[in-house]
């Protein structure tokens, strides 16, 4: 159950260590400011590869799945966080041409009716004024990112309406509803130019001569969350992560103190809000602090009026 009088944060991921490559630095800020934040973790990464030569050895692969649960609880540790898995199976990275049929069962072939249902039961019962996924490209086009776009955009809906899953819990209706753009050309741009006026290679050289600009994607980023002081805890929970974050690998390329001056906030899209509100922001809970015990500035009228009486503090 949420804590009385807090501000909460969800953020629903499709595996594990999604939630330390993905908002962890403005996770870490929220968590710092008093927010109560809760991740949810789709699949348990059962079928994803082991991406740090160091780890890559028989006894880990026969273990993935309790190793990768292991390495979850630590970057929950990390950042501060609650954190609940969803309990589906990873779907994998199909490969080939044509790519072959995704494993029988996997997260990404369960009906969405199906799948939508535990994450609705868990926005009822932490009762988050913010949810955040990914967009409708998954961030990146892994089945179980689509997956995890899809069932929490079903869930936002179906979370505040009395007859869907009314075995589910009471109704509750989030305020706002954002997509992680952690990964932008933009971004990357800003990385690569500080390393080289500093004299570093950079790693990003070669993507961005094939990486056009997308002005479109640009402008979706609607929120900028200035965070950079908690980059250390990202990296702490990132390397928590060991089976998939190499220490000498594209991760660390960049030093920590560029990553601080070049670009030094987390990036979202605000895509439905039932708040009024203003962008550009830097804040995922603007329009909403004065709503909350707690969150600053509070009205108690207009909280219980907030979403026709769905939503309480």
């Amino acid at each position: 159950m949420p804590a009385t009088g807090r501000l909460r944060l969800m953020h629903v991921h499709a595996h594990p260590d999604d939630e330390s490559s993905k908002g962890a630095a403005s996770t870490a800020k929220y968590v710092a400011d008093g927010v109560d934040v809760h991740v949810v973790t789709c699949t348990g990464g059962e079928r994803g590869s082991i991406l740090n030569p160091n780890m890559d050895r028989p006894d880990v692969l026969a273990n993935i799945s309790e190793i990768r649960r292991q390495e979850m609880d630590r970057a929950r540790e990390i950042l501060g966080v609650r954190q609940d898995w969803l309990g589906f199976v990873d779907s994998g990275w199909p490969e080939g041409d044509p790519k072959p049929p995704l494993p029988d069962g996997c997260f990404a072939t369960v009906p969405l009716e199906e799948s939508a249902e535990p994450l609705v039961r868990l926005i009822r019962d932490f009762k988050p004024h913010v949810v955040t996924t990914y967009d409708e490209n998954g961030g990146y086009p892994h089945p179980d990112h689509i997956r995890c776009h899809e069932v929490t955009i079903a869930a936002w809906f179906a979370a505040a309406d009395p007859e869907r899953y009314p075995d589910a819990g009471e109704p509750w209706q989030p305020l706002k509803l954002y997509y992680h753009h952690s990964f932008h050309r933009e971004r990357m741009l800003a990385l690569h130019d500080t390393m080289v006026e500093h004299g570093m290679e950079s790693p990003y050289a070669e993507r961005l001569t094939e990486w056009e600009p997308d002005p479109e994607h640009a402008a979706r980023i609607t929120t900028r969350v200035p965070c950079a002081e908690y980059f250390p805890i990202r990296d702490q929970a990132l390397l928590a992560h060991a089976t998939q974050i190499d220490p000498d690998g594209p991760w660390f390329a960049v030093p920590l103190a560029i990553h601080q001056v070049a670009w030094p906030t987390e990036d979202y899209e605000l895509v439905r809000s039932v708040v009024d509100v203003e962008t550009p922001e830097d804040d995922l809970f603007n329009g909403i602090r004065h709503l909350v015990p707690g969150g600053r500035e509070t009205d108690p009228m207009v909280s219980a009026q907030v979403a026709g009486g769905t939503m309480e503090a």
